[in-house]
């Protein structure tokens, strides 16, 4: 995979906090910064898929009646309280 290569700057205490850390465990001062941007971002892509979870669990009666549904079907799901349209029915 192609590198592209970042300039940063930050104070003395970090960078040493940075180096030191990379040391400890034994990866290269650019893998220990690759390391720590993807588990931030891993992170937040769980934090929003939790908190969009929450508030389609808040929500789901509002969008049962607005889209015609049945709150609560197969595992906590609005479920379609109609079937025209729908394949496989008549």
């Amino acid at each position: 995979m192609a590198k592209t290569q970042l300039n940063v700057r930050v104070d003395e205490a970090t960078a040493e906090a940075a180096r030191e850390r990379a040391l400890q465990r034994g990866v290269s001062m650019n893998r220990y910064i690759e390391e720590l941007v993807l588990k931030d971002a891993g992170e937040v892509g769980q934090t929003f898929v939790e908190a969009a979870s929450d508030f389609m669990k808040q929500y789901e009666r509002v969008f049962a009646e607005e889209f015609g549904l049945e709150p609560g079907g197969a595992e906590g799901a609005a479920t379609p309280t109609h079937h025209e349209g729908l394949p496989g029915t008549t």
